[in-house]
């Protein structure tokens, strides 16, 4: 969504529109559940906090800082929402989750399933400021400037922690008996 459209939209619901705000949460809802999805590791959870951080959002919408995306800050609430929720649980169950193409036959499939559930485990070991950057940049392809933005930290520390990340990652996986193809 470009920015000046985001403005608007900002704009008019302030304003109190339910519309605009609406037009808002259908730019923003799937990546922010699928980030929450990659933080929490469970659907449910994932749809509750994005439910959450949409309503909380529509509730401080007031506070709201122009000079920043709107999704960088509801990014903060969403995340502040997942960190919660994790503290909360305690625990952490496996993703169950199967996106795989329909032209793979099920040996790739069942391969690819497997890949996945592991690299989804190894992310939940990560410490949540790896887990943030690694997700924004690999699985929603975020810039580092972008991750920053959304983060409210400098480009270097981006880069520090994506550097970091997947070191940590990769040790995780090897761990784990993955190997690089």
């Amino acid at each position: 969504m470009a920015t000046e459209d985001e403005e608007t939209l900002v704009l008019r619901s302030l304003a109190g529109d339910r519309r605009a705000f609406g037009e808002l949460v259908s730019a923003h809802q799937r990546v922010l559940f699928n980030v929450a999805l990659r933080m929490l590791n469970d659907r449910e959870d994932a749809r509750d906090v994005t439910q959450t951080a949409f309503l909380k959002a529509w509730q401080k919408l007031h506070t709201y800082d122009r000079r920043n995306r709107f999704f960088s800050w509801i990014y903060r609430i969403l995340l502040n929402e997942a960190l919660n929720q994790l503290r909360r649980r305690r625990r952490l169950e496996p993703l169950d989750e199967r996106t795989v193409s329909p032209e793979r036959s099920p040996e790739e499939r069942t391969e690819a399933n497997e890949i996945g559930a592991i690299v989804q485990d190894a992310l939940m070991e990560l410490g949540t400021e790896h887990r943030q950057v690694i997700i924004l940049r690999h699985f929603h392809h975020l810039s580092h400037r972008e991750i920053g933005d959304t983060l409210n930290v400098p480009e270097k520390t981006v880069k520090s922690r994506l550097y970091t990340g997947r070191q940590l990652l990769a040790g995780i996986l090897r761990r784990r008996g993955v190997r690089p193809t």
